[in-house]
């Protein structure tokens, strides 16, 4: 954010409700640029968004925040900090005004903003997305998995008047979600990986979630770009849904649309890692260059495609975004976060949540893992600690079952089951033959019989908190560092 007064970012809040409060109110305090709502995180100028929540009330930290350099607060209510207040009925929707503005300023001298949704591997995309956007110009893009109505705003009240691209993840959990996410930010490129079975539980269905989904290309100007996975039907038909100019991609036939983007002649090596000859094509012809992917599994194809389509789109040269996609790195924690133990065993943490599909795809790699360590050690097995996926509703039973028995047809030699539906998970597995227990979270690391070569994989929602299971794992027998 540019670093203004109090007034003038009350004036850019405008036409929210919100009234500016405080001693020191009128004067020309710089605020900015940074914007936080963890007193922790405050910098010298920076203004504080004080947020209730469930166990504590950010208003009781403002104090401490104004310690630690904070000059401004956003609040519902004065405090105790001795600096000057903007206050409205709710501090969340304050902060969603003042993104607004912001945005809606840098916009407006030229900034391209960026929305990736999906209802699996939306982080790791815009992960990708961010380090090829990086390579042409200051890029902002979220901390981790902020892509809710707390993390949207914030990562957007970080551009300034030197942000090229602002890049936001977007997730929901019904309908109106995304809409209000979108029109904080004002996209010119709206992107859509896929449309599964996560948090089919709120939505109330596949049918329900697509709906939502096609929320973040709807609005869309004729001149931006929707981004979308031919691979995928119910992301295809959202062609429909908007006016902006299409931009495909996928390993299928692709036809129609401004653009095509393609992965030809893909290969796995043996720490799965995919390398293939990324293909653009429009109405001026073909463009190829070839990609050697850093990221762990065979579904961060799609993922570096998304994001070659959405760089493409906006204008960047083929060779530079191959070039930005083979230097990737996997940013955030506990996703597909391959850990070499010094004994030869490997440890796949994506720890970090799961849905039907990202369990799918885990496992899947999982067992990459262990067919590319085979050369040095032929007895190498996978086993999976699998926690519960929430959010899914009345098919959560049958969905767990699901997981067990897919598991089991993969090649997975043991499955440690955590969490309250963890006995689906290993009825599923054991109906396929394979061994499968119940465990405690607690238990797990040292229950289990590990060899060299072994491939652990950790996989769950974030409430069941299995992170902490892979770093038990990991510091056993000296993990290599």
């Amino acid at each position: 954010m540019r670093v203004r007064t109090m007034l003038e970012l009350v004036e850019l809040m405008q036409p929210a409700a919100v009234e500016l409060f405080g001693d020191d109110a009128d004067a020309d305090l710089a605020i900015g640029p940074d914007v936080v709502i963890d007193n922790r995180e405050a910098s010298e100028g920076s203004l504080f968004v004080a947020i209730p929540g469930e166990r504590v009330d950010g208003h009781a930290f403002a104090k401490a925040a104004v310690e630690a350099g904070a000059r401004g607060v956003i609040g519902m209510y004065s405090t105790d900090a001795e600096v000057p207040h903007i206050l409205a009925e709710d501090s969340i929707t304050a902060m969603s005004w003042l993104a607004r503005g912001v945005v809606r300023e840098e916009r407006a001298r030229g900034m391209v903003s960026i929305g990736v949704t999906g209802s699996s591997g939306k982080t790791s995309t815009k992960d990708l997305m961010a380090q090829v956007f990086e390579t042409a110009g200051p890029t902002v893009a979220p901390f981790g998995s902020q892509n809710n109505e707390v993390g949207v705003p914030l990562t957007a009240c970080r551009v300034d008047a030197e942000t090229k691209y602002l890049i936001s993840e977007m997730g929901a959990r019904g309908a109106g979600h995304i809409a209000w996410l979108t029109s904080l930010v004002g996209l010119d490129v709206g992107v859509c990986l896929n449309v599964g079975r996560a948090h089919v539980g709120e939505f109330g269905g596949v049918e329900a979630t697509a709906k939502a989904k096609t929320e973040i290309v709807a609005d869309l100007a004729e001149d931006g770009w929707a981004v979308l996975n031919a691979d995928d039907p119910a992301v295809a038909a959202m062609a429909g849904a908007t006016r902006a100019r299409i931009a495909w991609f996928g390993e299928g036939p692709l036809d129609g649309g401004s653009l095509r983007v393609s992965a030809r002649h893909v290969t796995m090596n043996p720490l799965s890692q995919a390398s293939f000859e990324l293909v653009a094509a429009d109405d001026a012809g073909e463009r190829t260059a070839q990609v050697s992917l850093g990221v762990i599994g065979r579904h961060q194809v799609a993922n570096a495609l998304a994001a070659a389509a959405t760089a493409l789109a906006v204008g960047l040269d083929i060779e530079m975004v191959a070039g930005a996609l083979s230097e990737a790195v996997q940013r955030s924690s506990w996703r597909m976060e391959l850990i070499p133990r010094a004994d030869g065993v490997l440890i796949l943490n994506d720890a970090y949540n799961a849905n039907p599909d990202s369990m799918a795809a885990a496992l899947a790699t999982a067992v990459e893992l262990a067919h590319g360590t085979r050369r040095d050690h032929p007895y190498a097995r996978v086993v999976a600690v699998l926690g519960d996926m929430l959010e899914l509703g009345p098919l959560a039973e049958e969905l767990h079952t699901e997981v067990g028995r897919l598991a089991a047809d993969l090649g997975v030699a043991e499955v440690i089951a955590v969490g309250e539906l963890a006995g689906q998970i290993v009825a599923g597995a054991t109906a396929e033959g394979i061994e499968a227990r119940v465990a405690d979270r607690a238990e797990v690391a040292s229950s289990l019989s590990l060899n060299p070569g072994d491939v652990v994989l950790i996989k769950g929602s974030r409430g069941v908190g299995l992170e902490t299971v892979a770093a038990e794992l990991a510091a056993e027998d000296g993990a290599a560092k």
